[in-house]
């Protein structure tokens, strides 16, 4: 049987964090006679060349190839594609990590599609979310299902494909000559296939390179040829042009590194005056967020000047994502958003209004004097204004996207200005959210992003001020499933699909804790999401002291039910307290971290207590360590001396003194 996929991975000193890497692709499912793994070896110095070779030494379908250092991957990688003997090639970084089903579901759908190039579905933890995976097809374009956002070698391509196309990456080992070898593939290929329901491989994060300007300049001007033969006059090929004008000529000036390389970005600035003289004319403005359609405004007027202080003016936009409504229906969880965009000191954003139209207000200390008006015009932009609400697995960083409904207000806020806020209602189906399929196990956060029409932002999803809802559901599919709710320190939502146990499921929800003091005890209580008809094994409240005096209290719990579906039940804790000298099973003064004992387990609670005077409140449990004092055990007559002035220095020359004068 022939070789059917050929896995090229180039490596470069990667020490340990090549383990995860090596061990994917060697532990696939696909028999091992069916696929080859090429291990292209840049000159590496810290012992992987010799580990390779003993892989390859044991393992058939293994080869290790050695190149002197070149600091590219790319050379590698063409060395890898002329060895290769298998029917597609698959190209991997050596931080990225394979699932063990990978090559053998992208090879089943290559086959079946007929793709020249297929797109398994990646992951990554950093970044903005992967919009290109929505959905599985069979015959993808470019534009229409966002190819452009996935310009990454870790794709699937045939073989004989690239041979007859002579498709290979540059020798110069930039990033851009990267996209640039995907970009031709994606114009030469007859059929894209793109698979979205399985995760296929797990991207590692990748050091930044420094990269010549000119050098990526040219490599562009090569990259819009290909693009001109194969693309004809029209706005499909404007929009590539306005993608490449974005990210590879705007989008850098407007970087710190650029901003503070005094002596580099002169040259840095004419290379892309150059570029958009030959390439970019303004009809592409058009296409282009705000901000950067001012940063051509500045550009063609030679104004280096201008995109300084753009570059040290503008900051980060950030996002204000407010939960108006949490509640379930059946087992669909119903979410309502009040979602606006806030500049880097959490002020909503705000534009000007000049009549009909809507503008962007640019920073002061820009000279905007000769701008046309075109050039700050948002009030296209303010009618497609968007949310997008997405949930995020914790452990795997898969995303799936949700359906929504909303409506875009203009709010007035003073004099000719006006504010955009989106409200939208979303439903999270946990049954078939993932592409129709249940959502997996574990904790998914609930992230938003939102369009403006002059910025775009991402973040977690918080609660609004007032109680968390706790309420844990059943879901029937794929089988009885217990579905929780559960908030983060600062009210952050995510979603906690089977819980390990039922005291894990109190943990998740516990920072909706309450507390009460009455006739001298604590009652803490807690919300329970479900309980179980059985009534849940029996728990006790655990409360130890923080600092070097070891204390303990604990407290039986009582659960009491609430109504299915509607109501959380609750968990009930007294515990006596006192203002000065504390019992064994007594509440004293100091801090306390809290935890829950079952039969079975003890489960530590994302909260704690502070007893101060008499006076209990609750803390996140993160925020609940304080610095020992420096007199030692933490008592009322240590406390006491803390207020004495001079009292810690003493203390500090008194120890320093008694190390000086040990003997051995």
């Amino acid at each position: 049987m022939g070789v059917k996929v050929s896995v090229i991975v180039n490596v470069h000193n990667p020490g340990d964090t090549a383990d995860a890497c090596i061990r994917s692709a060697l532990e696939q499912t696909m028999p091992a006679d069916t696929y080859e793994v090429i291990f292209v070896d840049d000159g590496s110095t810290d012992g992987i060349a010799e580990r390779l070779d003993s892989i390859a030494a044991t393992r058939a379908n293994v080869r290790a190839l050695h190149l002197p250092h070149t600091g590219s991957p790319m050379r590698g990688r063409n060395v890898g594609l002329a060895a290769a003997a298998g029917d597609y090639v698959y190209f991997l970084g050596q931080h990225d990590r394979l699932e063990r089903d990978a090559l053998e579901r992208m090879h089943d759908r290559a086959v079946e599609t007929d793709a020249d190039v297929l797109i398994g579905r990646l992951v990554r933890d950093y970044g903005p979310p992967m919009t290109a995976f929505e959905r599985s097809t069979a015959r993808a374009d470019v534009l229409r299902d966002r190819l452009l956002t996935l310009l990454i070698p870790q794709q699937l391509y045939r073989r004989a494909f690239l041979e007859e196309h002579e498709l290979g990456f540059p020798a110069s080992g930039s990033r851009m000559g990267e996209q640039a070898f995907v970009m031709r593939a994606y114009l030469h290929a007859k059929v894209i296939a793109v698979l979205a329901e399985h995760v296929c491989c797990h991207l590692g994060e990748r050091p930044r390179a420094e990269e010549e300007p000119r050098a990526i300049a040219g490599e562009l001007h090569a990259l819009l040829d290909d693009i001109d033969t194969y693309v004809g006059e029209g706005r499909q090929r404007d929009r590539m042009y306005a993608h490449w004008f974005r990210y590879a000529a705007l989008r850098p000036l407007l970087t710190e590194r650029f901003a503070e390389s005094s002596v580099d970005r002169g040259v840095h600035f004419r290379v892309v005056q150059e570029l958009t003289a030959r390439r970019f004319p303004e009809q592409l403005d058009r296409y282009l967020p705000v901000q950067l359609r001012l940063v051509a405004a500045y550009v063609r007027a030679g104004r280096l000047d201008q995109i300084v202080l753009m570059a040290n003016c503008v900051r980060r936009a950030g996002l204000r994502a407010d939960l108006t409504e949490a509640r379930w229906d059946a087992h669909v969880l119903v979410l309502g958003l009040s979602v606006e965009v806030v500049d880097g000191d959490g002020t909503p954003d705000r534009y000007r209004v000049d009549g009909e139209r809507v503008h962007w207000v640019p920073p002061r200390a820009l000279d905007t004097r000769s701008l046309a008006e075109e050039v700050t015009d948002i009030t296209d932009a303010v009618e497609r204004a968007r949310i997008e609400l997405y949930v995020r697995h914790v452990e795997t960083g898969v995303v799936h996207f949700l359906p929504l409904t909303q409506q875009v207000e203009r709010i007035q806020d003073g004099r000719r200005r006006i504010r955009v806020r989106v409200r939208g209602e979303a439903r999270l189906d946990v049954t078939s959210a993932a592409l129709g399929e249940p959502l997996k196990p574990g904790q998914w956060e609930v992230h938003v992003r939102m369009y403006s029409g002059a910025n775009q932002a991402r973040s977690r999803v918080r609660s609004s001020e007032g109680p968390l809802n706790c309420l844990g559901v059943l879901a029937q599919r794929p089988r009885m499933r217990l579905v929780v709710p559960c908030w983060s320190d600062r009210g952050e939502l995510s979603l906690a699909i089977e819980p390990r146990s039922f005291t894990q499921s109190i943990a998740l929800v516990s920072p909706g804790v309450s507390v009460k003091q009455l006739d001298g005890n604590l009652y803490v209580v807690l919300p329970v999401p479900y309980v179980p008809p059985s009534g849940g094994p029996p728990l006790e409240l655990v409360l130890r002291g923080i600092g070097r005096r070891e204390r303990e209290a604990s407290a039986p719990a009582l659960v009491e039910a609430g109504v299915p579906g509607r109501i959380a039940g609750q968990l009930v804790a007294k515990v006596p307290v006192k203002r000065l000298v504390a019992g064994a099973d007594d509440l004293g003064p100091g801090g306390w971290t809290c935890s829950l004992r079952s039969p079975d387990e003890e489960v530590g609670l994302r909260f704690a207590l502070e007893v101060r005077r008499g006076r209990v409140e609750v803390r996140p449990a993160s925020a609940a360590l304080r610095q020992r004092s420096p007199l030692g055990r933490d008592t009322a007559l240590h406390r006491l001396g803390r207020r004495l002035p001079g009292a810690r220095h003493l203390v500090r020359w008194a120890r320093a003194g008694r190390h000086r004068y040990l003997k051995e």
